[in-house]
């Protein structure tokens, strides 16, 4: 039996430029976040000849080509599995399609698990590459590159997507105090809603293949804002990253109408009022985690349970991508 898991993340700046039709033109910087919030994957071989995968479904089937869930299917195949007899399980410590970057945790388990069956050693950024490779080449998922990447290294790290592909990986500069001071300020909030990343990411994919001016200035902006969020970190100033990321947010709501709604607007605005210093909604948009930064976590923990939000308390997760058990 073989169990691995992979963190989900959260975006703490530049958040949008890593997906290709913006980064192979302009480079993209995003610095992004994995928290103690895991998807989990169980494989073992099985005495039966066929094919077990469980998730939010089950299927049982003979090949490879038979099964239903993409990614899965995908896996296999680009690592030259051909026995039927595993059954593969997932579980996750939050749902999908709340803007956590849990599909890319999904890929990046499940070919850590994959691997170690094949007791191969994969570094996290082959990894990373791979994951990619999966959802955006073979699957043509309009997604970035934030979310494989951080689930496979784990911790605080700076994303310079350049031009050509390439993925510098660099770990944020804070200083512990300012790391635990982080920690201790940011929550999260479930909105409620749940949606698919693809259709909002695919209008920006778009407009940013077509060049769409008012797009690219939006993520040029965003882009430096990511930049200024590393220098703030770097400084320990809190209080201006909190700034930054209420301006992050301004802009970030003008790419899509569905970004936002009034109800997620109006919580914003009560946080806002409650404690709460700079927020955003984590992800692609459209639902999901709603993210501040509070001076006053009790002010602001009452007021939003009281509209009934329910917050998701985390650390910060360092180990990325990793075999938990392996017998």
């Amino acid at each position: 039996m073989i169990i691995t898991r992979s963190p989900l993340r959260i975006s703490l700046g530049g958040g949008g430029t890593d997906l290709p039709s913006y980064y192979q033109r302009y480079e993209g910087f995003l610095i992004s976040a994995a928290i103690d919030k895991y998807v989990y994957i169980n494989l073992h071989d099985t005495f039966v000849d066929y094919l077990i995968v469980k998730y939010s479904k089950m299927e049982e089937v003979r090949s490879i080509d038979e099964i239903k869930h993409p990614i899965i299917r995908e896996s296999l195949k680009l690592l030259g599995f051909d026995a039927r007899n595993l059954e593969i399980a997932s579980l996750a410590d939050i749902p999908a399609g709340t803007g956590l970057g849990s599909s890319s945790s999904f890929t990046c388990s499940l070919l850590k698990a994959l691997h170690t069956h094949k007791k191969n050693f994969i570094s996290p950024a082959d990894l990373a590459e791979q994951a990619c490779h999966i959802e955006m080449d073979l699957l043509h998922e309009p997604i970035g590159k934030q979310d494989q990447y951080i689930s496979a290294y784990g911790g605080i790290n700076c994303f310079t997507f350049c031009k050509d592909n390439r993925v510098k990986t660099e770990k944020l500069n804070i200083s512990p105090e300012t790391l635990y001071n982080l920690e201790d300020h940011l929550l999260l909030f479930f909105t409620g809603y749940s949606r698919s990343a693809s259709n909002v990411l695919r209008e920006q994919d778009d407009k940013s293949r077509n060049n769409d001016t008012t797009m690219i200035d939006n993520l040029h902006f965003v882009k430096e804002l990511g930049y200024k969020s590393k220098t703030a970190f770097e400084r320990g100033d809190l209080e201006e990253f909190a700034s930054i990321m209420n301006v992050h947010w301004e802009h970030k709501k003008q790419r899509s109408n569905a970004m936002s709604n009034d109800r997620i607007n109006t919580w914003y605005d009560l946080a806002m009022k409650n404690g709460a210093l700079g927020g955003k909604l984590i992800g692609a948009g459209g639902g999901g985690f709603l993210m501040f930064y509070a001076d006053d976590t009790k002010k602001l923990r009452k007021t939003m349970t009281r509209e009934g939000l329910q917050e998701i308390r985390f650390r910060f997760d360092f180990d990325g991508s990793k075999v938990v058990t392996t017998s």
